[in-house]
């Protein structure tokens, strides 16, 4: 969503999947593992050229690189390198399906991955998500929330946002004034005001109603949802307002969290890390360092060990 495109990973020149096949092939066959040599490929590889592999692979050796590297690996190692190998949709459908599958729902991995991604890159999802997994995605989803975080993320899910109408500041100016009323201007909050707007606007037409709202309210629209709003919608709400302004800062916050207090959410750094590693890791990297006057690799070393660091690490690029 932002315009800041860093990415750490773009793969390599002169790419050759049959020659990676074979080195991979090599580092898991025969006593022990070469894991430097599966970093070393795997990290520096496009998602593209990973699939290439992968194909090679079942090509010249009739196996699945993925369960082989299943096979020989563990731990956290093995989902940073697992989930590189997946197209990045599918990887995506994967992580959505565990956060509601079970006991309970994991809201913020939902926020996370649908209320930050751009209309094409949501509809791949909802597609892939109904081949993986025979069902349709909003039906799951529905399942699984409920009241107007459910019917936000349901408009999203369902293709609502507008990214072909271009930037108008009249409308914007009048989008504005409807946000206020529904909000500020009254007692009580119409949410669906704020649903409808903030799932069907584009974001750069979004950026333009935030301003308006600052020179009518003299607020910023995350004061007046912070103030208005409560619970999950509040969280789902924020999240694209901080994304219309700085996707990189909304993930750079999201790995903070992921890696303060007692123990690390190893799921979401991972998945983070590498979800956005060929978009603008790079930014989120900066704005890190911004934000929390410490770089991310040095927060990524303290919190994480051996060949899972040394994978984190190098999909984070050079310092």
């Amino acid at each position: 969503m932002s315009p800041l495109r860093e990415p750490t990973v773009v793969g390599v020149p002169n790419f050759n999947a049959s020659e990676d096949a074979a080195t991979l092939r090599a580092a898991m066959k025969g006593l022990g593992t070469d894991e430097e040599a599966i970093i070393a490929i795997l990290t520096t590889r496009s998602n593209a050229q990973r699939q290439a592999i992968s194909q090679a692979f079942t090509h010249e050796y009739g196996r699945d690189i993925i369960e082989d590297l299943k096979s020989e690996l563990g731990g956290h190692f093995e989902d940073v390198i697992v989930a590189l190998m997946m197209p990045p949709a599918e990887y995506l459908c994967r992580e959505l399906h565990h956060c509601m599958e079970g006991l309970g729902t994991e809201e913020e991995v939902l926020v996370e991955i649908l209320c930050t991604r751009t209309k094409p890159e949501i509809a791949d999802i909802v597609d892939t998500y109904e081949r993986l997994y025979n069902r349709p995605l909003a039906e799951h989803m529905c399942s699984e929330t409920s009241g107007d975080f459910r019917r936000l993320l349901t408009l999203i899910v369902t293709g609502a946002r507008d990214e072909e109408a271009g930037v108008d500041p009249a409308r914007a100016a009048e989008a504005a004034q409807q946000l206020y009323d529904a909000g500020e201007a009254k007692w009580g909050t119409d949410e669906e005001i704020f649903n409808k707007i903030l799932a069907h606007e584009s974001f750069a037409q979004l950026r333009l109603i935030f301003e308006e709202y600052k020179n009518l309210s003299g607020r910023t629209i995350e004061q007046a949802i912070k103030a208005e709003i409560d619970g999950e919608l509040k969280d789902a709400l924020s999240a694209i307002v901080e994304c219309v302004e700085s996707a990189p800062a909304w993930f750079a916050g999201r790995l903070r969290a992921a890696m303060q207090g007692a123990g690390t959410d190893d799921r979401t750094l991972i998945r983070i890390v590498v979800s956005r590693s060929e978009l603008d890791l790079g930014a989120i990297k900066a704005e890190y360092e911004r934000l929390y006057d410490k770089t991310l690799e040095s927060e990524v070393r303290g919190e994480t060990s051996g060949d899972y660091k040394r994978a984190l690490v190098a999909l984070l690029g050079p310092a």
